[in-house]
């Protein structure tokens, strides 16, 4: 699949609307009882770039993303202001905020991930693509430098340590990250008497799998 790895501008994502969308399959008995399924492991989120936009240049550069893009052809990354660090909105990135697992000795390859902690339940979501320059990676508690300890692959989301950790020691970082998407329509309509009044183009954008 095509993606291109360059960042939707966060200036235009900024305000924009969206969040995760999840698909369940609801098929409900004779006697009221209801089974419920899911065909998705992980959610997909959807955002409306269009919200974002707050001047004529604000239009510029979107149509001038969107053909940088073809279109739906090539995916990009954006940033989700609402959801875009390991850590809470209210303290700064920790190499403990997130775990990755656990080191048997023999495997140098941890994914980067983030979970999502509600009573008993946790959702760990896959993170594929991290802001370069923002990873903080510990072992067993300990910080690792990145570049000489391990390596980061920003296009996959994969920690690869030069070797293998202890079993026992637990993996941890701490990242910015971004969410994988494309534009989810082939046509942008713009209306400037329309913009000038308050009324917005709408722009859907969509996750991709990767």
């Amino acid at each position: 699949m095509a993606f291109h790895e360059i960042r939707f501008p966060p200036a235009l994502s900024f305000g924009a609307r969206g969040g995760p969308e999840r698909r369940t399959e609801i098929v409900t008995l004779a006697n009221g009882h209801e089974e419920r399924n899911t065909p998705w492991v992980d959610a997909r989120r959807r955002y409306d770039a269009g919200v974002g936009l707050r001047s004529l240049d604000d239009v510029e550069a979107l149509v001038a993303f969107f053909e940088a893009r073809q279109g739906q052809l090539h995916g990009f990354r954006w940033k989700d202001w609402a959801d875009f660090r390991s850590a809470p909105a209210s303290r700064s990135l920790d190499a403990k905020d997130q775990s990755l697992g656990f080191g048997d000795g023999e495997r140098r390859v941890f994914a980067l991930r983030k979970g999502y902690a509600s009573g008993q339940q946790v959702y760990w979501r896959p993170i594929v693509k991290p802001v370069p320059g923002s990873v903080l990676l510990a072992l067993g508690g300990d910080l690792q430098v990145l570049g000489l300890q391990a390596e980061l692959d920003a296009m996959r989301g994969e920690i690869t340590f030069a070797t293998p950790p202890a079993p026992g020691a637990e993996v941890t970082a701490g990242f910015e990250f971004d969410v994988p998407v494309r534009f989810d329509t082939d046509r942008i309509e713009v209306s400037v008497a329309s913009f000038h009044a308050g009324e917005v183009p709408r722009v859907p954008v969509v996750e991709v799998r990767l």
